[in-house]
């Protein structure tokens, strides 16, 4: 991950050599993060749009294959390539800020590695003539920043040995140490305005900042009445105040700066947003507009049609009972009367139509069925297993019968 990170720490020190004040330069690399990622961003606003603009479209494949679902996703991927849209491209530009979060957090984290360049040996001896007495949270190195001083730094670097850039951080901004970990428990510092009140504010800021910064989103949408704001913006707007909170309170103070100024800075990105792209979001008012128009149109047809139908059964219902003739409820080719088994009516169902499948086997008394097969000649077999039909041919031959009896 170094050849990621390695970018980054080169721009904050250039920022930081610059101002020499660790708020600043995070600033400073905030504004350049959001100027690179404005083109990115502007892109996936107007991916938002055009997709605004296909929600007619996707509607009316969903009607035509709403029942097979394989079929609808085939049909509607091939409309986004139709398009060239990227049904992912408006919120993926979202969650950029937060990626430039883990290369940052590594460097604020590790400013002896990343910021200074210095090796694993180098930092075990400036942690040994520190004293070595550093909380094991993750956060050693940022204690060993923030306890090099004009006083020690020479007697450090000499036993780091030559060539390492060893230098004292100026963490602080506007009275704060940007190096402390904020906390909540207040009560337990309440006049320490640089490591315990100062920081907790800044937590409240940044947080107060990201719910500013989801309002002016859809106040610049709404601005411009845009139909592009759709449930991606409302998530978020629940989203990074709740990430403002948690970084808050889980990570130095130094990124409570970062986040303050990624939050002023995208509402600014937005207010120039909304200006640049007016004209496509009047193209996707527009369009939302006939949209509803040809949806309150096809409902009123339906409507209409709905009632002319029952305007016609009326009629012929009436015109019915005019000429005696009682209006059957049945289906074409069903006959109530089948449907009926004795005294139970619909026993058979409803629809039942005998001739549905060739007929049907007329109802014969097994008592009677028995009756006939006994009433049935025997056959007899003679001695050559052959059955003997003597007496059968006598029986159905009357002349051989009379010659019998003469």
């Amino acid at each position: 991950m170094d050849f990621i990170i390695t970018p980054f720490s080169w721009l904050l020190n250039v920022f930081y050599n610059f101002t020499q004040n660790y708020g600043l330069a995070i600033i400073l690399f905030a504004l350049v993060v959001k100027v690179v990622l404005f083109p990115m961003s502007l892109k996936g606003k107007k991916s938002m749009i055009q997709m605004s603009m296909l929600s007619g479209k996707l509607d009316q494949l969903k009607k035509q294959y709403g029942k097979d679902q394989a079929r609808y996703q085939q049909e509607m991927q091939k409309l986004y390539e139709k398009e060239k849209i990227n049904p992912m491209g408006g919120c993926l530009w979202s969650f950029l800020p937060l990626l430039i979060l883990l290369p940052l957090y590594a460097i604020i984290r590790e400013p002896l590695k990343h910021m200074m360049g210095l090796s694993a040996e180098q930092i075990t001896i400036i942690s040994e003539q520190l004293g070595g007495n550093f909380a094991k949270n993750g956060y050693e190195q940022l204690q060993m920043a923030a306890q090099l001083t004009g006083e020690n730094l020479a007697e450090l670097a000499a036993k780091v040995g030559e060539g390492a850039n060893l230098f004292a951080v100026n963490f602080n901004f506007l009275g704060i140490d940007l190096a402390a970990m904020p906390t909540w428990k207040i009560w337990t510092g309440i006049t320490d305005w640089a490591t315990v009140l100062g920081p907790f504010v800044l937590v409240i800021v940044s947080t107060l900042l990201s719910v500013l910064m989801g309002k002016v989103s859809n106040m610049t949408n709404q601005m411009n009445q845009s139909q592009a704001n759709n449930s991606t913006n409302k998530t978020m707007m629940l989203i990074m105040p709740l990430m403002s909170l948690w970084i808050g309170f889980v990570m130095p103070a130094s990124m409570c700066i970062y986040w303050i100024a990624n939050s002023v800075f995208s509402m600014l990105q937005e207010i120039v947003a909304a200006r640049l792209l007016k004209k496509d979001y009047e193209k996707a008012r527009i369009a939302a507009e006939e949209r509803e128009k040809q949806a309150k149109a096809e409902e009123k047809k339906r409507k209409e049609e709905a009632r002319l139908e029952r305007e016609r059964r009326a009629e012929e219902a009436k015109q019915a009972r005019k000429k005696g003739i009682k209006p059957s409820t049945e289906g074409d080719g069903v006959n109530k009367d089948d449907s009926r088994e004795g005294l139970r009516a619909h026993a058979r169902g409803r629809a039942y139509v005998p001739d549905r499948f060739g007929g049907v086997t007329e109802y014969t008394d097994p008592d009677l069925l028995a009756a006939q097969q006994a009433a049935k000649p025997k056959q007899k077999k003679t001695v050559s297993g052959k059955v003997d039909l003597t007496g059968v041919k006598e029986k159905n031959d009357p002349a051989s019968a009379r010659a019998k009896q003469d």
